[in-house]
């Protein structure tokens, strides 16, 4: 990341300085202990969940993992029953162990698919792990990214939802919680890109958001339709050639 990205940027949450949710992440104690297992690439990214699900449980190791000749330790278990979150042919579905009489030791891969099999392969005691997998409990809130395959879901949504099930009587206010926070980064986060209104945010806009936008003027037209004529009026000031039209161009923000 640039310095101008990290200044721009919460070195915990990775939002916008402005938009910061840190003190919105609950500290939630949890039966089950989380490792998530971070591929370094997605570690950086801002819209990465995972790390925000492992900050909302006291419980929780963050290792990130992928890098080359790193040296990944085998895990420690003790009496766990340890379970690794993912897809494989002889996985079973995590409602197995809702009423485990011993504690769950829970390890999600955090990266795209081709990482996440990297990490069970060459993880050491991962590939002898029971692997299991969510029921089909609706269709994703992430809307960050586009999802490659169907019915996937954020890494903090997957493990929100299996901590539903694991968690017992309070499985649901856990997941409900950590959902809540979530919501909060995607929302703020697609108002920044200019995909949402003020009024669509649930919680609104923090007061330095309100008072130092740090969106483009680009940005903020996309997203008040009102304020775009103010946007190309400043920007034709700006840049006189903006007045003529470009031919085979077109503008992209990438957020």
């Amino acid at each position: 990341m640039s310095r101008r990205y990290n200044k721009a940027r919460c070195p915990d949450c990775k939002m916008q300085a402005t938009l910061c949710i840190c003190a919105l992440v609950p500290r939630l104690q949890t039966r089950t202990r989380l490792t998530l297992l971070v591929h370094y690439r997605e570690a950086r990214k801002p819209t990465n969940t995972g790390q925000l699900a492992a900050r909302c449980l006291e419980r929780s190791t963050v290792e990130i993992v992928g890098q080359k000749d790193q040296l990944i330790e085998r895990p420690l278990i003790g009496d766990e029953v340890p379970l690794l979150m993912f897809p494989a042919d002889d996985a079973v579905s995590i409602e197995a162990f809702a009423n485990s009489p011993q504690p769950i030791a829970l390890f999600v891969p955090d990266g795209n698919w081709r990482q996440a099999s990297k990490m069970r392969r060459r993880g050491p005691g991962l590939g002898d792990m029971q692997c299991v997998t969510l029921p089909d409990t609706g269709p994703t809130a992430y809307r960050l990214r586009a999802e490659p395959r169907a019915g996937g879901l954020a890494t903090l949504e997957a493990i929100a939802r299996a901590l539903a099930i694991l968690e017992g009587d309070r499985g649901p206010e856990i997941e409900s919680a950590m959902l809540a926070v979530f919501r909060v980064m995607v929302e703020r986060t697609l108002w920044f890109r200019g995909r949402l209104r003020d009024s669509e945010v649930t919680g609104g806009i923090p007061a330095a958001a309100v008072a130092n936008d740090p969106r483009g003027a680009v940005t903020r037209a996309r997203a008040e339709p009102g304020a775009r004529a103010v946007a190309s009026e400043a920007s034709n000031r700006a840049d006189p050639a903006a007045r003529a039209p470009l031919a085979g161009k077109t503008l992209l923000d990438r957020g």
